[in-house]
């Protein structure tokens, strides 16, 4: 955990995942606002790794003062990449991630969509991609981010019964990085509302990581 003077708190996030996934819509759900951008398209949207941030005033309390909660989200061109190479989107990862988290990453967001099938070729790509990036202990700094999560309300489907249906690569995944998981349903939520329930399950992992931070050389 970063503590500056003014009683604020920075998290710093990364956002992964294959290209169309919904980072970019993901990172602009935990910022409140409409800064990367997202928009459909039958090809790659982002290109180049982008650092954003946003301070919330009042998250918390701590010792009888407020706490401000300041998100720094890195977002990223995504695996199976429409014009830049897996090696090429490594690089310029690997570079961001050197420049922007100096002081250290707290957590990975890794983004599949919930309505596509895991499938060995994302675990090949995406998932590898996130092993490459954050090294050998990269399990422990990885939240999986379900986009889409909105059709299991349209299927009628219990997150229980999504994962007893899901292939066993899925379960293999979840088990490694500690079952740690969330669900994007943003129906009927403003930005900012969706920001407090994604941003409330993000604290809840780190804090259970005890706030331990993932350093590059």
């Amino acid at each position: 955990m970063q503590m500056a003077d003014t009683n604020e708190i920075t998290i710093n996030l990364l956002l992964l995942g294959r290209t169309k996934s919904g980072k970019s819509s993901l990172g602009n759900s935990l910022l409140g606002s409409y800064e990367f951008e997202s928009q459909f398209s039958p090809h790659s949207v982002t290109k180049e790794c982008r650092l954003c941030a946003v301070s919330i005033p009042h998250f918390a309390r701590r010792m009888g003062r407020d706490m401000c909660l300041r998100l720094q989200v890195l977002d990223t061109p995504g695996s199976l990449h429409s014009s830049l190479n897996q090696e090429e989107v490594k690089q310029k990862v690997r570079k961001a991630l050197a420049h922007r988290f100096a002081e250290g990453l707290h957590m990975a967001l890794l983004v599949l969509r919930a309505d596509v099938p895991l499938c060995e070729e994302d675990n090949q790509h995406t998932v590898k991609l996130a092993e490459d990036l954050l090294g050998p202990t990269w399990k422990h700094f990885t939240i999986i981010v379900f986009s889409y999560g909105d059709k299991l309300h349209e299927a009628r489907m219990k997150e229980e019964e999504y994962f007893m249906s899901a292939p066993i690569t899925l379960s293999a995944l979840l088990e490694n990085v500690h079952n740690r998981y969330i669900f994007r349903v943003p129906l009927d939520k403003t930005l900012h509302e969706e920001r407090a329930i994604l941003t409330t399950r993000i604290l809840e992992f780190v804090r259970q990581n005890s706030y331990k931070r993932l350093q590059f050389k």
